[in-house]
């Protein structure tokens, strides 16, 4: 019964990866196509706000009824923290809506705002999959790999405010809107970094911090 449980979490979890990055992915394209979709993007954070109860709420009973042995408890542990990190990002994902709706769509700033906040939003895109596929399959050594774009991601948001702490012209809610969304990105790369460390544990037993192996 208690692998029977963890399976039926997995599966919830499976699941909420593939809504949370759905929730990302609607966000992005939508800053850069400027097509309204925020409640669409509700939608999809409600959703996993939800199901993350429902992990709460079955990994309790688990404990509760089957007093689960270290292996077994690391996972349930592990599982719960997944399912607040796929939260998460359904909560930026919404916040990044949000932006676009009152400061206008990245689209239309154009320049190196543009073009910068599309290299960050590719990297956690990818970062996102990979945290999803690595769930998936229990892949340690692929949620591993993650690191390497954790880094780049954190020094490509550094460098866009560092740009924009120089001497930039440009309107003030491009900048606002530049500076937000990069941040709700960061913050997205930094959760998906979470979610492949609770793998590594899951797998392995083995607490890791991923962004600080190069």
């Amino acid at each position: 019964m208690m692998d029977r449980g963890l399976e039926d979490l997995a599966a919830i979890l499976c699941k909420m990866g593939e809504i949370a990055y759905q929730a990302v992915l609607e966000a992005i394209d939508e800053s850069f196509r400027g097509v309204d979709a925020y409640s669409r993007i509700r939608e999809l954070s409600d959703a996993l706000s939800m199901m993350a109860e429902e992990v709460e709420d079955k990994a309790f009973e688990l404990i509760a009824r089957f007093q689960p042995v270290a292996s077994d408890l690391r996972t349930i542990n592990s599982y719960m923290k997944i399912a607040y990190d796929f939260t998460r990002f359904g909560r930026y994902a919404l916040d990044i809506s949000q932006a676009n709706r009152k400061l206008g769509f990245i689209k239309d700033c154009g320049g190196f705002i543009l073009d910068k906040i599309g290299e960050m939003s590719e990297k956690t895109l990818k970062m996102v999959r990979t945290s999803v596929k690595a769930l998936k399959s229990h892949d340690a050594k692929l949620a591993e790999k993650i690191a390497e774009t954790e880094i780049e991601v954190d020094e490509m948001y550094e460098a866009f405010i560092d740009k924009l702490s120089g001497d930039v012209k440009m309107p003030g809610k491009c900048m606002i809107a530049g500076v937000l969304i990069a941040r709700y990105l960061e913050r997205i790369a930094d959760h998906a970094t979470y979610v492949c460390e609770s793998i590594v544990y899951i797998v392995t037993g083995k607490k890791v911090i991923l962004d600080k192996i190069s």
